[in-house]
């Protein structure tokens, strides 16, 4: 049985990031944009754990602990804050308030699964120390770490990116720009490249035709993940141009998983 997360959070980017992260580890992800509304939703839906961040507008992350720990379906459901506080005390005053545990952002992938598996009951829903493989995708985690390398000019879908694919065992370097991408390629010389396709400065078909054009670079698979640019012509375009694969997003973490994958074995 699939473990069911609720998660608290304000903030949209530190959200859409620990939905990203919990889903590709297997996990069934509720999600609340504050105290109250993650409350309601608790009743209703009886999650398996709460993660819930402090600072929040409303009712904030100790009202919110304060009144799941004195209700009758929701005392005995494992609450961990997720928080920016760094200061001394804070961790003993996050626990005294009714929090079963305490993780600081930024995120560390790792320490959140180990967290999560810890408090959740036995027999574990929580899925094993590697993610779980999706169904009809073989997704395995490499034995070394293999650098990838993410183009994108919105730090929101860098973070996304680095969320997903650390956990997996891939190092992951990162450009807001195609010129600062074709340095870091012909520096580290990655074993993939993922690239957006409009971007600010530039796009996606410039920097896959920089990439070609060089002889160190151009055998390095090349994978593009647009939101925007989901014409036809622009799919065979990038194509043309010696992409792999021309993805969508917002796509399954586990369908990107797979593809990488893909990209990788060839």
């Amino acid at each position: 049985m699939t473990a069911r997360l609720l998660v608290i959070e304000d903030n949209p980017i530190n959200r859409e990031l620990l939905d990203y992260l919990l889903r590709a580890y297997g996990f069934e992800v509720l999600k609340a944009v504050d105290g109250s509304v993650g409350f309601d939703i608790a009743q209703r839906e009886q999650p398996d754990l709460i993660l819930c961040d402090i600072q929040m507008p409303g009712m904030d992350g100790f009202e919110f602990a304060q009144r799941a720990k004195s209700d009758h379906r929701l005392r005995a459901v494992p609450l961990v804050a997720v928080t920016a506080f760094a200061m001394v005390g804070d961790r003993d005053r996050i626990l005294a308030t009714g929090f079963d545990a305490y993780i600081a952002k930024p995120i560390d992938p790792q320490e959140l699964l180990d967290t999560i598996r810890q408090l959740l009951p036995e027999p574990a829903h929580a899925p094993a120390a590697t993610p779980r493989p999706p169904t009809g995708h073989a997704v395995t985690v490499p034995t070394t770490a293999q650098t990838i390398l993410v183009l994108d000019d919105t730090a929101f879908n860098l973070e996304l990116k680095r969320g997903l694919l650390e956990p997996h065992g891939y190092e992951v370097i990162t450009a807001s720009t195609a010129a600062q991408a074709l340095t870091l390629a012909r520096e580290r010389l990655p074993a993939l490249i993922i690239s957006d396709v409009g971007m600010a400065e530039g796009s996606g078909f410039d920097f896959i035709r920089a990439v070609k054009a060089d002889a160190q670079l151009r055998s390095i698979p090349f994978l593009f993940l647009s939101s925007t640019h989901w014409d036809e012509a622009s799919r065979l375009l990038g194509l043309q141009l010696g992409a792999l694969n021309y993805l969508r997003r917002p796509m399954d973490p586990e369908l990107l998983l797979a593809e990488i994958q893909a990209c990788l074995g060839r």
